[in-house]
């Protein structure tokens, strides 16, 4: 469940990211550089998450 809402979340931002730098730039908006820089944030959150950051058991 956390990778669903990972890759919604992720994809949401991005394209809000894309929508706002295009419309500063009076480009269009581009979906699938939405969609690359979704995938690219969901990797990254998922190799974070999971593999390089733990959390360690203070005792």
């Amino acid at each position: 469940m956390r990778l669903f809402w990972t890759i919604i979340w992720s994809f949401l931002l991005s394209s809000m990211v894309v929508y706002v730098v295009s419309s500063m730039t009076g480009a269009h908006f581009d979906l699938t550089l939405a969609i690359v820089l979704s995938i690219t944030f969901t990797v990254a959150s998922v190799v974070l998450g999971e593999g390089l950051l733990k959390q360690e058991d203070v005792s």
